[in-house]
């Protein structure tokens, strides 16, 4: 008797173990990936990590041998400075000067020096907001210009002084060419510089912006995010340029040649299509654009041929994802999201395997 009250025990036993195993082989793919900080369709991510965590934290860009991300953040300031940190978050350090406001920060090819633009030497307090009455803009501070500096932040030099704004900088892997955003002439367009500043070449020249700028892997190439505003949006254009605003509504994704020729129009959809990074073999690019919420401000990363087909969604997170770089090697991919935000809105980095 009791050898089968025992037998009994130990089958329910089992039934209730087969019950929590088939249970957890079924358990729905969203749930799984939420886990993870993958949401589901995301099939080209894996291994994920969040490098920061509150605040806002953007615009993270890898060294060139991988080990390190050069980003901007507001943790612990009034408004963004710029950091660097390890690969697996540590060792975070502060590497602009805290003065001023500082954005677009970048690596130069030796990885002993770095590139980003401040307001600091015409202030050293930060500059207001935009006026949003006029809704959602984008301020172009006057005071910005782009500076360099040894990897741990000492030595600054000024390598624009233009009047106007100068900033979204970027370096050519080959080493030998900077490419940045300035109104110098009126307009807001891309130029060249040597990486001593010298040497200044304007590179685009149709009215509307012209920015956020990236050279492909192998230098030869640059990819762009540009309005071409007829009518009415020109006319709106101009009038919240004077002001050093820019209402970036429609945006579309270009490429050209690294000397400015050849220019050719990637996207062609009205949405506002920013962040452009090349993949490493120089046939795909990543964006971030608001292309299945046009209205709205669910930005999501798409990638797509440089001809412009093939296009493919990347992300499928419900707020933002943005800011994408792969490594020098392609084996990971570090973008700055919403997601998973412990305060609603706030920004971090995130770093993964890339899946081809």
């Amino acid at each position: 008797m009791k050898q089968a009250y025992i037998s009994v025990i130990l089958y329910m036993i089992l039934i209730s173990a087969l019950s929590l195993f088939s249970f957890t082989a079924e358990k729905p793919a969203d749930k799984q990936d939420s886990d993870t900080l993958i949401i589901r369709g995301e099939k080209h991510f894996k291994n994920m990590r969040m490098l920061t965590n509150g605040k806002e934290n953007a615009e993270a860009y890898f060294s060139y041998d991988g080990k390190k991300l050069i980003y901007q953040s507001t943790n612990g300031h009034e408004c963004d400075q710029i950091y660097t940190m390890n690969i697996d978050g540590s060792d975070k350090k502060l590497v602009s000067n805290g003065k001023g406001r500082t954005t677009c920060s970048y690596f130069f090819p030796d990885d002993k020096h770095i590139l980003y633009a401040s307001t600091f030497m015409a202030n050293e307090n930060c500059p207001p907001p935009p006026d949003y009455s006029k809704g959602y803009v984008w301020a172009l501070y006057k005071d910005y210009d782009i500076y360099s500096a040894n990897a741990d932040g000492s030595d600054i030099k000024v390598l624009t002084s233009s009047p106007g704004y100068d900033a979204e900088a970027t370096v050519s892997p080959k080493g030998n060419k900077i490419v940045f955003t300035s109104t110098r002439d009126g307009d807001i367009e891309l130029y060249s510089m040597n990486l001593d500043g010298n040497d200044v070449k304007r590179l685009t020249f149709e009215e509307g912006y012209d920015g956020g700028a990236y050279f492909s892997y192998d230098g030869s190439l640059i990819v762009y995010r540009a309005s071409r505003p007829k009518g009415k949006e020109l006319d709106e254009y101009r009038e919240l340029l004077k002001e050093g605003l820019i209402r970036p509504h429609t945006l579309e994704i270009y490429v050209m040649n690294a000397d400015g020729s050849n220019k050719r129009q990637v996207t062609n959809n009205g949405a506002a299509n920013f962040g452009p990074y090349f993949f490493p073999d120089g046939k795909k690019i990543i964006f971030c654009s608001n292309l299945g919420d046009p209205q709205g401000r669910n930005f999501d990363l798409w990638s797509v041929n440089i001809d412009g087909s093939g296009l493919e969604q990347i992300t499928f997170n419900d707020t933002f994802d943005g800011f994408p770089m792969f490594s020098m090697d392609g084996k990971k991919f570090v973008f700055c999201s919403n997601r998973f935000d412990a305060v609603k809105g706030e920004t971090n980095v995130f770093i993964c395997d890339w899946v081809e």
